[in-house]
């Protein structure tokens, strides 16, 4: 039976286990990294998948913002990594993992989700884009269909700038 937990109450090394596994131990050099630089997980964003006493996934949110060229910032939040081990993977893990998060932020009225990742994925399933993302730059190289965002609301629609993490929130 899975069970979806805050990522507090997982194992800090477990978790980077996991992360390794999912993606390998030279993740750190990505576009995403750089993106999150200097900040800590949002705790009510970020979950652990257990089954029975097994870290099987997680899902980890972020703070960062959009600085337009006028030095404007608004806030919004990176998805990911979802990561699941590579023996576990296509058992819904990140699935579930997904649907968590997006209820929570959902509740909390987090209107602006962004995340990298396959857009013929994200999109179908959870209603992440790039219609919006054609005026962002990242600190980094990108394929950029997979600047993806989810925007509930004006607030960052035909917005430009730069992604940077958000070390304040």
């Amino acid at each position: 039976m899975l069970r979806i937990l805050p990522i507090a109450d997982a194992d800090p090394v477990l978790v980077e286990d996991l992360l390794d596994a999912a993606f390998g131990s030279d993740r750190h050099g990505r576009t995403a990294y750089r993106l999150r630089a200097g900040t800590l997980p949002i705790p009510q964003h970020s979950y652990a998948a257990i089954e029975g006493d097994t870290l099987v996934g997680t899902l980890q949110s972020w703070p960062i913002k959009l600085v337009d060229k006028k030095g404007n910032a608004e806030s919004l939040i990176m998805v990911g990594p979802v990561a699941v081990l590579p023996q576990r993977q296509r058992a819904g893990i990140g699935l579930a993992l997904m649907k968590h998060m997006l209820e929570d932020a959902d509740r909390a009225g987090e209107d602006a989700l962004m995340l990298i990742g396959d857009p013929e994925y994200y999109d179908r399933l959870f209603g992440f884009n790039a219609d919006e993302t054609g005026g962002w730059e990242v600190p980094g190289p990108v394929e950029r269909r997979r600047l993806l965002a989810r925007l509930r609301g004006p607030r960052m629609k035909g917005r430009s700038g730069m992604l940077a993490p958000d070390p304040q929130k």
